[in-house]
């Protein structure tokens, strides 16, 4: 037994539907790692009940298997507004979503989250970046704007399995904007910050009150 397997054996259980989706995401799609899986599942839910955020962003929804996470974790008349930019990922993603026990928690929408999310004018307690890692400081940028002062901004891939660490540093786009990012924020003095070592790397971000 390795120590990630006792750790999933100690925390609460993945629950019957994620523990299908998480299947079927690895069998039908490519990249099926990407998707939260059962220990960032669930610190995601906790995460939530300790914040208790009325509304949630999150970037990048891939199979959906985060989004029902978090809803998870949502009290009543909370929502999570989710985008997609890959419209070839709907017709996967969407039935998973909406066959959900929590489908009324989530709104689930197909397009570039960078333009589309501050135009639903909500004024969001907690952001899940996820998506492009090219864009990924435009994306913070763009949630710093509509996440309450004192909210929270995670996002996800920020140790990107160590590539960050790579001398000289990686002509990979998709790495250079995780290590752009993780050097961006840790310079804003808009926030608090910090990474937890959790899968692929995990940052939790705290807007400061203050700050715009």
């Amino acid at each position: 037994m390795n120590i990630e397997d006792y750790i999933l054996q100690h925390i609460d259980p993945e629950g019957e539907y994620l523990y299908r989706l998480y299947r079927a995401t690895n069998v039908h799609l490519l990249r099926g790692r990407m998707a939260s899986g059962h220990l960032q599942g669930r610190l995601l839910k906790m995460l939530v009940h300790m914040i208790r955020p009325k509304n949630i962003l999150e970037v990048g929804t891939f199979s959906g298997y985060s989004a029902i996470c978090m809803a998870e974790g949502l009290e009543e008349g909370g929502k999570v507004y989710t985008f997609e930019i890959n419209d070839e990922q709907e017709d996967f993603t969407r039935p998973w979503i909406e066959n959900s026990p929590v489908a009324d928690k989530i709104v689930f929408t197909i397009g570039d989250a960078i333009t589309e999310a501050p135009k639903l004018g909500i004024s969001f307690d907690m952001a899940f970046i996820d998506g492009d890692k090219r864009t990924y400081v435009e994306t913070y940028e763009m949630a710093l704007k509509v996440v309450r002062p004192g909210g929270f901004i995670l996002a996800d891939n920020t140790l990107w399995d160590g590539h960050v660490l790579e001398v000289p540093r990686s002509a990979d786009k998709q790495t250079q904007g995780i290590e752009d990012f993780n050097d961006y924020v840790a310079r804003d003095e808009r926030v608090e910050r910090v990474i937890l070592p959790l899968r692929d790397g995990l940052t939790l971000i705290r807007k400061l009150p203050d700050k715009t």
